[in-house]
């Protein structure tokens, strides 16, 4: 038999050349897991670190400004190129121009260090996210990957950084299927996506760095009237989740058009924080937030706390600090359902789990993921309260989100089908025109 027709045979079998599909995955992946574990593992270790110090030396939040003028001008100097961040990820996803500079890494890694070491108000994810963006592109280049596999590797980078950051490989591989088309979920990427989310997380554990963990031990009984109460407060997770948005944008716009030298901005919004967190007298509104909200399904808490945390979150990341904005919606989220039990007659820790993954939802426009992250986090007990709230956020957080660079593949409901192929960032420009 001449190699042709072994050819001829072997193709015969559509398993074989998926069998080829799988073997390379898996070897990418599994590199990509160890990079991007271990630098995820570094970046943990440091913000518990820059956050135990700040804590311990709160006069360094004096020094807010000066923090902001060093991230400003490595930006400003050497990181015009990746300074839209996740955006920039997606941008690249839809309309591929260039290999992603691998400076992103680690501007973003210490810019993101230096924000919650000086007392900025930020998260986490979009720090990971990129750094798995911009690893994983390195293979495009190295391996010679066609448009399509540079597509699919974009995608397992941002599902190993989600991942292993939270310590949620199913939630990391769905969410980076899910974030990069409104609407619409990347199925052809759907195992090297939980691949690179299970070997991250893997090698982000293998380090010791653990997670902090949630829980729910209340869960109301599944009856009509408790499933239309979940719907209820969807829709106020949904709104709130549309606010942190807005603001967010709204705090960037006014400080590019205010202020023409970039290193500036954060310098300026370094100014106010320092100045309102000393007459606030608190930190309670800065980092990460992790104490408010485990204590959110624990004990009341203030009923403005969820709004501080959306104007002092907005104003840093609208500013030019650098950060995540997925643990200050865990913050919002967790907080705005603690104080929904005014109202709802659900569980207040069971309020504080739907909202915790619901305004998330809302922002990024991502139920699915948020819905599993939920069930991974709080047990199966409470996943259809879980997937109710997400999903019912997801829809009246309208077509708004944290990435403006996500394109609307299914409008959220059929009043809106003009708003098919548009960018998020230009809904709203096009209402206006209208």
């Amino acid at each position: 038999m001449d190699k042709t027709k072994i050819k001829k045979f072997l193709s015969s079998f559509e398993q074989i050349p998926s069998l080829i599909y799988l073997f390379k995955w898996i070897f990418i992946c599994l590199i990509l897991g160890v990079i991007t574990g271990s630098i995820s593992a570094f970046f943990l270790l440091s913000l518990e670190w820059a956050t135990n110090w700040r804590e311990s030396h709160l006069w360094i939040i004096a020094l807010l400004p000066v923090g902001g003028f060093i991230i400003g001008l490595s930006y400003h100097l050497y990181g015009n190129s990746v300074v839209k961040g996740n955006n920039l990820l997606l941008e690249e996803f839809h309309s591929p121009k260039k290999v992603i500079p691998f400076r992103m890494a680690p501007l973003v890694l210490f810019g993101t260090i230096l924000t919650h070491f000086f007392g900025g108000s930020a998260g986490r994810e979009g720090t990971a996210v990129q750094v798995g963006g911009a690893v994983a592109d390195r293979f495009t280049k190295v391996l010679k990957l066609s448009k399509r596999d540079r597509k699919i590797v974009l995608i397992a980078g941002i599902s190993a950084g989600f991942a292993s950051v939270f310590g949620t490989p199913l939630a990391g591989g769905i969410f980076a299927l899910e974030v990069l088309i409104l609407g619409r979920i990347r199925l052809d990427a759907i195992i090297p996506s939980f691949m690179a989310a299970v070997f991250a997380d893997y090698f982000c554990r293998f380090w010791n760095v653990s997670h902090t963990h949630y829980h729910i031990d209340s869960v109301a009984k599944m009856t009509p009237v408790n499933l239309l109460w979940s719907l209820l407060a969807g829709i106020i997770f949904g709104l709130v989740a549309m606010l942190f948005s807005k603001s967010t944008h709204f705090w960037s716009n006014l400080f590019k058009k205010t202020i023409n030298y970039p290193p500036l901005r954060p310098v300026v919004g370094g100014v106010i924080l320092a100045v309102a967190i000393y007459f606030m007298g608190t930190t309670k509104y800065i980092g990460l937030g992790v104490p408010t909200i485990v204590n959110a399904f624990k004990i009341h808490l203030n009923s403005y706390d969820f709004l501080l945390k959306v104007l002092f979150t907005s104003f840093t990341l609208g500013a030019g600090f650098k950060g995540g904005e997925v643990t200050p919606l865990f913050y919002i989220g967790a907080a705005l359902g603690n104080v929904l039990i005014w109202f709802i007659p659900l569980p207040m820790d069971l309020l504080a789990g739907m909202g915790f993954v619901a305004v998330f939802a809302g922002a990024t426009n991502t139920p699915i993921a948020c819905t599993i992250m939920g069930i991974e986090l709080f047990g199966i007990e409470s996943g259809v309260f879980i997937a109710l709230a997400c999903s019912t956020a997801y829809l009246f957080s309208g077509h708004s989100g944290v990435y403006s660079s996500q394109i609307i593949g299914s409008p959220k409901n059929t009043s809106f089908t003009r708003e098919k192929g548009l960018h998020l960032s230009e809904v709203g420009n096009r209402r206006i025109k209208k």
